[in-house]
């Protein structure tokens, strides 16, 4: 039998130790009252009672929609200043790699899709920018005629070309170059065009699900001891209380509870299925944040704005939750694909997951989040797919030859 593979938490992350027409002609109006019809005997009709209250009803309503409309733009001038304590980066375009034999045709699609890159970090200290690994990452691409995001996770102990010709385990971009060096290997590596990113630390998470009154989860009894043991830990660090899950089946999660589902990877299916997890969390929250409310949006505003890192300006970032309610995640994947890596230890990496064929993997990739079928991959994809292939196939398993 295969030895089980094992993340690097299981050697160094410490959570994972369980613990809304003017009159013309120039005639005058005549007020509602007197264009009101005459009865045959000459005297104005009578306005009936129902009639009244049809019309009070209707005043009532045009006021109410200006309340609204007005409430809006408050909220939406007032999140403009709020957003100023969202940690900004600004990337210059120059210092992002996109891969130069990709071809215009392929550069063309892409400029049909927003493609954010989003970490989550290892960190409880709020320490977003780098020197910390990114425990989750992921790319949105969202269509822009459509509104439909594709959601795919990138492992994070993919063994990738992290820049300069240095391969690792993917997570270690961010902790060595923060978002630049973690979205330029990402294009570099996958092809890609991505330009922003939006990072988010434990505390960010739990902020944001606990302000929109949490998500609902179905829960197994596998995951219950796993999701209380990841729950105990977090909450000792970020100094928190936590309610223990006490039960499996659907039910809602606060932030504390999302978050330790989110970091369990001790059950069938390791760490593919945590990733798995995350996006159903990521995807509750999209979900639940077109329910919220002025306040809760408030709230979230107060509470998460600074703990977020990002490329994306104010006029970004309004525009994105301004167009939130048309969102609608239509799919979601891992990559490497199931049916095209193989996992195990690799030498001084420890142990990685693998692409049988990078090169392979991102014609995959292209289909899923573009519906480009028989993508050629460029040819830098192609020199980082053979070496891989060459430095690794020595320790592929018998199993998987």
């Amino acid at each position: 039998m295969a030895p089980r593979y094992q993340d690097e938490d299981d050697f160094e992350y410490e959570y994972d130790a369980p613990r809304k027409k003017s009159n013309s002609g120039g005639k005058k109006k005549s007020s509602g009252r007197k264009a009101q019809a005459k009865s045959a005997s000459g005297g104005k009709k009578k306005v009936s009672a129902k009639a009244k209250a049809k019309k009070k009803r209707k005043r009532i309503l045009l006021f109410m929609g200006e309340v609204v409309v007005l409430a809006v733009m408050l909220l939406v001038l007032w999140g403009v200043t709020k957003t100023e304590k969202v940690g900004y980066l600004e990337i210059p375009e120059e210092e992002i790699t996109v891969n130069e034999s990709v071809s215009e045709e392929q550069l063309e699609v892409m400029k049909g899709y927003r493609n954010v890159a989003l970490f989550g970090v290892d960190s409880t200290t709020g320490a977003l920018t780098k020197n910390t690994r990114s425990d989750t990452i992921m790319i949105a691409s969202i269509n822009l005629d459509t509104k439909e995001i594709r959601l795919v996770s990138v492992y994070r102990d993919t063994f990738m070309n992290l820049g300069n010709d240095k391969y690792n385990k993917c997570n270690s971009a961010y902790a060595a170059g923060g978002p630049k060096q973690a979205i330029s290997m990402l294009n570099a590596n996958l092809d890609m065009n991505i330009k922003d990113f939006v990072t988010i630390g434990f505390a960010g998470l739990i902020d944001t699900i606990n302000a929109l009154g949490g998500i609902p989860m179905d829960i197994t009894n596998e995951e219950i001891h796993y999701l209380n043991d990841y729950q105990y830990c977090i909450a000792e660090d970020l100094k928190r209380q936590y309610t223990p899950v006490s039960s499996a089946g659907m039910q809602t999660l606060d932030g504390m509870q999302a978050t330790g589902y989110c970091r369990i990877r001790y059950t069938k299916g390791d760490d593919f299925r945590r990733t798995e997890r995350q996006r159903n969390v990521l995807k509750a929250i999209m979900e639940k944040s077109k329910e919220a409310s002025v306040p809760q949006l408030v709230e979230i505003a107060n509470d998460v704005f600074d703990e977020v890192y990002t490329s994306l300006g104010i006029t970004e970032i309004t525009e994105l939750l301004g167009e939130a309610s048309q969102y609608k995640v239509v799919a979601d994947d891992g990559f490497p694909t199931a049916d095209k890596r193989w996992t195990g230890n690799i030498g001084s990496p420890g142990d990685c997951i693998v692409p049988n064929s990078l090169a392979d993997n991102v014609s995959w990739l292209h289909e899923f989040l573009f519906d480009e079928s028989g993508y050629v991959p460029s040819n830098e994809v192609q020199t980082f797919s053979d070496h891989i292939t060459s430095v690794t196939d020595k320790h592929k398993p018998k199993s998987v030859q």
